[in-house]
């Protein structure tokens, strides 16, 4: 069972921690996504996992057993681990069958298991038809799932893979996220996958952790990290959200200037001061007028249109509240308000959510 257990885990470069006190636990099988931003420690995670460097504290469990501490490192190769990097590195002088084969010769397997092995997994990667032909004759894509054939061929404990799609354009970056999630589902085996796409994470992941400053941020499913973001960095990484921050004004309503909002979700920090999040398309246009004054109700607001662009199946709008602040929202072709147009906000308070930190 190749539960991957991270307990405490630390790596220093000079003054900086590129990985602070991590803890963390990766069950067997699963597909363990490590989201956040360049700088935030999910490289190097995963390069202390597959044993390319040493812990400056902690350990590093898998199945059970210690492969890391400081100290003491289990070499890559003895890890049970396959690694696909950014780059493809598939040898370019040997066949797409070549390069699969190569890593059973490695290990001495007699001839027919490795043709055995070799044709299943070609198969699976939908690549039978490509087997003979080299490297630079393959597509983007077609390279990827010959990285990927290659390192499950090997029928490894643990699959890592370091940003595998970043050097694939948008259309084949969204077909290669099914395939993963496909290939993982064929084989089952526990897989660490580090990007900083949120579209890849959602898309493939069992389980999200978003890290950020060498930290782990909130760990769960891609629908829990979405809908129930625990803090700021959480809601403003994963997809598009306004910070509305404000003073509590009893019970669950924000007083955030310009508008009041009563939050159905969440909860707000300690103190009086606390921020919500609200998804750019959770807020709606409607019609009337906003009451003013005593009248004024929460969850309503008047704002101006600043800008407005047209992005094939809806419209991106960037408005103006009363009192400057600007917010986005999202709304549906048939919403066309020109710019300096004045509008009529609803923040539904099931989609306003109160920010712990």
């Amino acid at each position: 069972m190749a539960v991957v257990e991270l307990q405490s885990l630390s790596k220093r470069f000079g003054e900086a921690a590129a990985v602070d006190d991590l803890t963390l636990t990766i069950e067997h099988g699963s597909l363990c996504c490590l989201l956040g931003p360049s700088g935030c420690g999910k490289t190097t995670t995963l390069r202390l996992v597959a044993g390319f460097m040493d812990p400056d504290g902690g350990t590093i469990r898998v199945g059970g057993r210690i492969v890391s501490e400081p100290g003491r490192s289990l070499p890559p190769e003895r890890r049970r681990m396959s690694m696909i990097f950014q780059s493809y590195a598939l040898w370019p002088h040997m066949t797409i069958a070549g390069n699969v084969e190569y890593g059973l010769k490695l290990r001495r397997l007699d001839r027919a298991e490795r043709e055995r092995r070799v044709a299943a997994i070609l198969d699976v990667a939908h690549l039978t038809e490509l087997a003979r032909r080299y490297p630079h004759e393959l597509s983007g894509g077609q390279q990827q799932r010959a990285a990927l054939a290659r390192a499950l061929v090997v029928e490894p404990e643990t699959l890592l893979l370091d940003e595998p799609l970043s050097n694939l354009d948008a259309n084949l970056r969204e077909e290669m996220r099914f395939e993963i999630r496909r290939l993982h589902d064929t084989y089952k085996y526990t897989t660490i996958y580090v990007t900083h796409d949120q579209a890849e994470a959602m898309t493939t992941a069992d389980t999200i952790v978003v890290m950020n400053l060498g930290r782990v941020e909130q760990v769960g499913s891609p629908e829990d990290i979405y809908q129930r973001p625990r803090s700021e960095f959480v809601a403003r990484f994963i997809g598009g959200t306004n910070i509305f921050r404000g003073r509590r004004i009893g019970g669950d309503l924000v007083d955030c200037g310009a508008l009041v909002l009563r939050c159905g979700a969440g909860e707000p920090a300690a103190g009086e001061e606390t921020a919500v999040s609200v998804r750019l398309h959770d807020i709606a246009f409607v019609e009337g007028d906003v009451a003013t004054g005593a009248d004024r109700q929460p969850n309503e607001a008047a704002a101006r249109v600043v800008r407005q662009a047209y992005l094939g199946s809806y419209r991106d709008y960037l408005v103006a509240l009363e009192d400057g602040q600007q917010v986005r929202v999202t709304a549906p072709l048939g919403v066309n308000v020109p710019v300096g147009g004045v509008v009529r906000l609803r923040f539904p308070p099931e989609h306003c959510r109160a920010l712990a930190s």
